[in-house]
């Protein structure tokens, strides 16, 4: 099933506007949020000259504005007739140690990435659940497979609850109209991990993105992407003591 218009929410940089430009190549309309609309704006000027067979819809959406997520969301599904795809991927990196007094940086991280995403995910479902079937798909992490010490707890834990959530999803909507795909991204050079400490298994974000896109077309249940070396890794992520997850996520 060809899903022509595209919700991506968080879509003004990194993989967001990279799976808005690789889906705008397959020719699908899209309908992008995020919260630096002059990002978007520029993004939309740069797909409909590329490809001018398109529509592209553009609306500023902060996630954590849980009232505004339906808003939004209705409104471009207007602009559109629709929406046949939600990708929930808007998050952020911050993180500090528990216990180190930046309780800020850890709480913002939990509300953007799991509590916002539930949002989300709650207004796909009833918009798709209206119109009689959808795909919904949650940028996850292969963080998400193991508690992370130090400064990714939160973002770690965060993500376990995206792939806890995506995980009932996918058992409940099993036969249904509506199709649930988790994807756990490795290190993908973005704006999120251009001050990662290790980036000796980033990949750069045209391949990273060829494999999300992949993954999402292909309507997998759950897939981690780039498969290589990060299949293998997440396995030995799962089995080695807690103290070296952080070597790998």
């Amino acid at each position: 099933m060809t899903r022509q218009r595209i919700l991506i929410t968080g879509a003004s940089s990194g993989l967001g506007a990279g799976m808005a430009r690789a889906f705008a190549a397959r020719g699908r309309d899209l309908a992008l949020c995020a919260r630096r609309t002059d990002r978007l704006e520029e993004l939309k000027t740069e797909l409909t000259r590329r490809y001018p067979g398109i529509t592209v819809a553009v609306a500023a959406l902060d996630v954590t504005d849980h009232e505004r997520v339906p808003t939004v969301f209705a409104e471009l599904s207007g602009e559109l007739g629709g929406i046949d795809r939600v990708i929930v991927n808007a998050g952020i990196g911050k993180g500090a140690p528990l216990g180190s007094g930046r309780l800020w940086a850890n709480k913002a991280t939990i509300e953007t990435n799991l509590v916002a995403a539930l949002v989300q995910i709650e207004t796909a479902l009833q918009m798709f659940t209206q119109s009689g079937s959808g795909h919904l798909v949650l940028v996850a992490s292969v963080a998400g497979n193991r508690g992370v010490p130090g400064v990714k707890a939160a973002y770690a834990a965060s993500k376990a609850g995206v792939i806890s959530l995506g995980q009932s999803l996918r058992a409940e909507y099993r036969t249904g109209p509506i199709r649930v795909t988790v994807l756990q991204p490795g290190y993908i050079a973005s704006e999120m991990t251009a001050k990662a400490e290790s980036t000796m298994l980033m990949v750069d974000t045209d391949t990273g993105v060829r494999a999300m896109v992949a993954a999402i077309e292909r309507e997998r249940g759950s897939a981690i992407v780039p498969a290589w070396p990060w299949i293998p890794l997440v396995l030995l992520m799962r089995v080695v003591p807690t103290r070296w997850a952080g070597l790998f996520a």
